[in-house]
């Protein structure tokens, strides 16, 4: 059980941006060591097994080429599908240029929220949660007399729950850094959050936010009596032999393992960022993983090994609400006439992508450490996870 939940009363009464943007550990048991890339630091290594409508890796290739560049120190670049590549660049730290490690763990950000919600659609699917049941039944306290709508489990799924953003340690990279080593427990996260009232009714608008999958999490403890943390574990990062993903230690900032050193710019100075408390995020965007874990889950859930088809097809389902994207934590982009779902996670020095498309044609998973992670995540997703679907 996690440290974090152990201190934590078991008997809660809690009274307590997207694929662009228009697409934005503690120790791990049976961790493998890490192998540096045989190339001068700042070079890249990519392989591939060719495929007549494979990915662009011209393009792919060029986008490796030059880092660290400025704003990316590292990139780790994994591509599936008919036709596979995979590509690796830059340096661990650009204090040591010590070259990219293409095992190297990283915060995984808000990717967190596609493993949350296949752990709630796994409940629905043993029949303990039903999607269509106001949260209030699985979380009685949780919302006061303002609202007088209660969000479905599948509001909150959505992003339609109509909640109000919780309590943060701050709303620039500059604020939270000052904060990030202080913890904000989902409690506090979420008795912020419904203490304002609801934004909107349920099911009206769809709003992206961290605060509906904060709430899923409390629900998967109170359901299930056990910790997320350890329920992700044994249901997910277990049976798929995702050895090197999990969450930190409560409040350790610290990413345990092989891993890259992370930066952004604070004060208008590159700043190491590696070392940082994310427990506020928890089951919307805590998570570290591995390229090679991530693609392996992506591939699992598309598979329909994480959650049952029926309900598969509902997590990849968009309300019939004006401008809405988002399914169940995936989100629906079109490319070159491509239906692709995919799910980006952005911390301060980490930008995550998973994506593919429903037929596993092409899958891409990436990681790349740069300053501009948080913001217009973009162009990132341009350079590194377009050119896999653009043949």
């Amino acid at each position: 059980m996690n440290p974090r939940t152990r201190t934590r009363t078991r008997a809660r009464t809690v009274v307590a941006s997207a694929l662009l943007a228009s697409l934005a550990l503690g120790p791990l048991a049976g961790a493998a060591a890490a192998h540096p890339v045989a190339a001068a630091p700042g070079a890249l290594s990519a392989g591939s097994t060719p495929a007549v409508d494979g990915p662009d890796t011209a393009a792919l290739e060029k986008a490796l080429v030059g880092i660290p560049d400025g704003d990316v120190s590292a990139a780790l670049v994994r591509v599936g599908g008919k036709g596979s590549w995979t590509g690796t660049a830059g340096v661990r730290s650009l204090r040591t240029g010590a070259p990219a490690l293409e095992n190297a763990r990283f915060r995984a950000g808000s990717t967190t929220k596609t493993v949350t919600a296949a752990l709630v659609l796994q409940l629905v699917a043993e029949g303990r949660v039903d999607l269509d049941a106001p949260v209030t039944r699985y979380l009685p306290g949780l919302l006061p007399a303002s609202f007088t709508e209660p969000p479905t489990v599948r509001h909150l799924l959505t992003y339609t729950s109509g909640l109000k953003p919780g309590a943060n340690l701050g709303s620039t990279t500059e604020e939270m850094y000052d904060n990030r080593f202080r913890t904000l427990t989902p409690e506090r996260v979420v008795a912020a959050a419904v203490a304002k009232g609801p934004a909107f009714t349920p099911g009206e608008r769809q709003v992206y936010q961290n605060i509906d999958y904060t709430v899923l999490g409390l629900l998967i403890e109170k359901v299930t009596r056990d910790s997320y943390e350890h329920q992700a574990d044994v249901r997910i990062f277990r049976p798929l032999e995702m050895r090197h993903t999990g969450f930190p230690a409560g409040p350790d900032p610290r990413v345990h393992g092989p891993h890259h050193r992370a930066y952004a710019d604070i004060g208008g100075r590159t700043t190491d960022v590696t070392e940082w408390n994310m427990s506020d995020r928890w089951a919307a965007g805590n998570m570290i993983s591995t390229t090679a874990d991530l693609e392996r889950f992506l591939v699992a859930v598309f598979e329909g090994r994480v959650v049952p088809r029926p309900l598969l097809d509902q997590m990849f389902t968009v309300p019939a609400i004006e401008g809405a994207t988002y399914g169940m934590a995936w989100q629906r982009f079109v490319h070159n006439g491509r239906e692709i779902w995919g799910k980006t996670g952005s911390r301060p020095g980490y930008h995550t992508v998973l994506a593919a498309t429903r037929d596993l044609s092409r899958t891409v998973v990436y990681s790349v450490n740069a300053k501009s992670a948080r913001e217009d995540g973009f162009p990132l997703v341009a350079r590194f996870a377009l050119p896999a679907f653009d043949r």
